[in-house]
C-alpha cells in the first residue's frame, strides 16, 4: 500500500504552495495569517481536552472544523476556485457564535471589574485561544489592506475572541461550582462518619 511521505522537499528553498499551486515565500503575510489561525486551531484542540463541560467541548469542536474552512479560504491564491470545491464560513456561523455568547452572558454572574485570564486549566487555555485569535485578527486586517476577504470571515474572526472569553468564564464557573459541591459532599460524609461513632 502506498504511503504518502510527510516531507516533500518542496519547501527547502523557503517557499510553499497555495491552494491553486502558486508558490509564495513562507514568511509572506498571507502564509503568516493562515498559519496563525492554524496555531489558534491547535490551541482550541488543547482547550477542548481540558473542558469539564461536554457542551463546551462540542462548541469548540464545531469551531475547530470551521477553522479548516477559514484557513483554506485564506490559503487560496485564487479564492474563486476554492469556492467551487469547498464549503465556506457563512453569516449563519457568525450567528451561531453570537447565540452562544448571548446565552452564556445571561447565565453567568455579571463582571464588574477586570478578571485574571483563567481560574481553571480550561479557562486559562481558552484565554490563550482568545489572545492568539486577536493576533490572527490583527494579521488578517493587515492582509485585507491589499487583498479582498469576504466580510463573513472578518465578522467570524471578531466574534471568535468573544466566544473564547465567554467559554473561559463558563469553565471557570463550572469548576468553582464543582469544588463547592465536592466540599459539601466531603463535609456531609464527615458528619455521617462522626454520627456512626456516637
Amino acid at each position: 500500500m502506498f504511503e504518502m511521505k510527510i516531507y516533500t522537499k518542496g519547501g527547502d528553498q523557503g517557499q510553499t504552495s497555495l491552494y491553486d499551486g502558486q508558490r509564495v515565500y513562507k514568511n509572506s503575510l498571507q502564509v503568516e495569517t493562515y498559519g496563525t489561525f492554524d496555531e489558534l486551531n491547535s490551541n482550541i484542540s488543547l482547550a477542548d481536552k481540558f473542558c469539564v463541560s461536554e457542551q463546551n467541548k462540542q462548541y469548540l469542536q464545531h469551531v475547530e472544523h470551521l477553522m479548516f474552512l477559514l484557513q483554506g479560504e485564506l490559503a487560496a491564491g485564487t479564492p474563486e476556485k476554492y469556492y467551487q470545491k469547498s464549503q465556506v464560513i457563512t453569516n449563519e456561523d457568525v450567528k451561531f457564535l453570537e447565540k452562544v455568547i448571548d446565552r452564556y452572558s445571561e447565565k453567568l454572574p455579571k463582571v464588574t471589574s477586570f478578571i485574571l485570564p483563567g481560574a481553571s486549566q480550561a479557562g486559562a487555555q481558552l484565554h490563550v485561544c482568545r489572545t492568539v485569535c486577536r493576533r490572527a485578527e490583527r494579521l488578517l486586517i493587515t492582509y485585507m489592506e491589499d487583498h479582498e476577504v469576504r466580510p463573513e470571515i472578518e465578522r467570524y474572526v471578531n466574534r471568535m475572541s468573544d466566544f473564547f472569553y465567554i467559554i473561559a468564564r463558563d469553565e471557570d464557573y463550572e469548576e468553582r461550582i464543582n469544588k463547592i459541591v465536592a466540599q459539601v459532599i466531603d463535609q456531609y460524609q464527615k458528619i455521617m462518619e462522626e454520627k456512626s461513632y456516637d
